[in-house]
């Protein structure tokens, strides 16, 4: 993959994130903002875009998203990747969902 497409790539992610969050926040702004990790204020100007400013916000050369996931414990626990323990999946993901809700509220 060359430069310009990798450009190419992020814009459109940048696009989908934008269109998707906007969409939460417009359905359910409490959970979006948990879904999104995203503060009351983050929330409300991403509903207030309008469709030329989500394009021109998305066609930055920046990565909008990014991981929350920043530790060893979630990522085993969302993969299941931990050796040696072979566990429910569905119990390791509903771990991992209530660690990254706890550092949701930490930063908010």
């Amino acid at each position: 993959m060359n430069n310009e497409q990798m450009l190419a790539e992020i814009r459109e992610a940048n696009l989908t994130y934008l269109m998707l969050a906007q969409s939460l926040i417009r359905q359910d702004r409490a959970e979006a903002q948990f879904r999104l990790g995203l503060t009351e204020e983050a929330a409300e100007l991403l509903a207030a875009l309008s469709p030329a400013q989500i394009m021109k916000v998305a066609s930055g050369n920046m990565l909008l998203c990014r991981f929350r996931v920043d530790d060893d414990l979630v990522w085993n626990l969302l993969t299941n990747h931990n050796p040696g323990k072979v566990a429910n999946d569905a119990t390791s993901r509903l771990h991992a969902s209530i660690l990254m809700a706890g550092r949701v509220t930490e930063t908010i």
